[in-house]
């Protein structure tokens, strides 16, 4: 299959990418606008393929979406590229509208009139895949989980947002027939994940000897999916999921925050011990909470288990020390961010 991928030089989206190129025989086209997190070099493993493509391209031109859908003729459209750190969405929430709600609304548009246009087999075939989180669902108390089922209850800017674009799928799925198809992922970590999120953050600042900032008492949990797993969910749902379906995707991994700052902590007193000896946990700094964090998210993905035959196959621990190792031996890739993009400072303390 052709298949275009919007924020493709992003953390999930590339890792989708070099799965595609690696593990399959499909063309890929990455349509990703470069801002902060998009960067090249987490797509250079795929890039010396001859069925990648790059188009640096925004996805509320809606001319430039119209001329990669026409020039490409992609069987699907996996619509990855959205704003998503809660923290700069509490700072900036205009950014996370404009991105993720006007963005995936002209990618709607230009995917309709593109699908319309296309002959009976080839819109049967047509896919379009709108990647989303379990954040829309809000939060959860210390039991039960969320599903395909549970009502939305979006509590911050960046949920808000994705809330709305997923609404926006639905019924750009139901008013004119478009194929689509929806997920609803729990947190990813691995390699290449952009330093600003919690895993990549507490690495880092553990290795260059500043304080580790835990929001609160770091009793916040979340499920935690490691981004390889999750690019093959993507993919079983865009080859095999049903049109107007939506997914969970969860990695059966439920996690205090301050219990993963600990066993980062505790890996690297292994490979890469303090020059004095000292744990790194004793680098950890409570402080002040995130405004509106919710306590608890969790997944169950049994619909995806059941109809599409995945499973998460990386566990917590084990996908710990793999993403431990890889920014331990790839220092050149992160070190660039933080001398040209971003300080590893606070974000989220502003009011709008």
């Amino acid at each position: 299959m052709r298949i275009l991928v919007t924020g493709g030089a992003g953390f999930i989206g590339s890792a989708l990418v070099r799965r595609l190129i690696e593990h399959t025989e499909h063309e890929v086209l990455v349509f990703d606008k470069l801002t902060y997190a998009g960067l090249l070099s987490s797509l250079e493993p795929a890039s010396k393929s001859n069925r990648y493509g790059f188009v640096q391209g925004d996805i509320c031109d809606a001319e430039a979406v119209r001329a990669a859908l026409a020039d490409f003729q992609p069987q699907v459209i996996a619509h990855l590229a959205a704003e998503s750190h809660v923290d700069r969405s509490i700072d900036g929430p205009g950014e996370f509208v404009q991105t993720n709600v006007v963005g995936t609304f002209t990618m709607l548009q230009q995917a309709l009139g593109y699908w319309r246009g296309l002959p009976d087999a080839d819109k049967a075939a047509f896919r379009f895949h709108h990647i989303s989180t379990d954040e829309v669902f809000g939060s959860l108390g210390e039991t039960g989980l969320f599903s395909e089922t549970t009502p939305y209850d979006p509590r911050s800017p960046y949920s808000a947002s994705k809330a709305a674009s997923d609404h926006l799928v639905s019924a750009w799925g139901h008013t004119y027939g478009l194929p689509v198809l929806m997920t609803n992922c729990s947190n990813n970590y691995g390699p290449y994940h952009f330093p600003e999120k919690l895993i990549p953050l507490i690495i880092i600042r553990a290795l260059n000897g500043e304080p580790l900032p835990v929001y609160g008492d770091g009793s916040n949990v979340r499920d935690w999916l490691f981004v390889d797993d999750h690019a093959r969910a993507l993919q079983a749902v865009f080859e095999k999921g049903r049109p107007g379906q939506t997914y969970a995707v969860g990695g059966n991994a439920e996690r205090r925050n301050i219990d993963v700052v600990r066993a980062i902590c505790a890996s690297l007193d292994k490979k890469r011990p303090r020059p004095d000896g000292a744990p790194y946990a004793d680098q950890i700094t409570f402080v002040t909470d995130r405004p509106g964090h919710d306590a608890r998210y969790a997944i169950d993905a049994t619909k995806i288990r059941d109809e599409l035959s995945w499973e998460p196959s990386v566990t917590f621990e084990t996908g710990i020390e793999q993403t431990v190792d890889w920014y331990l031996n790839n220092r050149d890739w992160w070190q660039a961010i933080l001398d040209g993009r971003y300080k590893t400072e606070r974000l989220g303390v502003a009011n709008g």
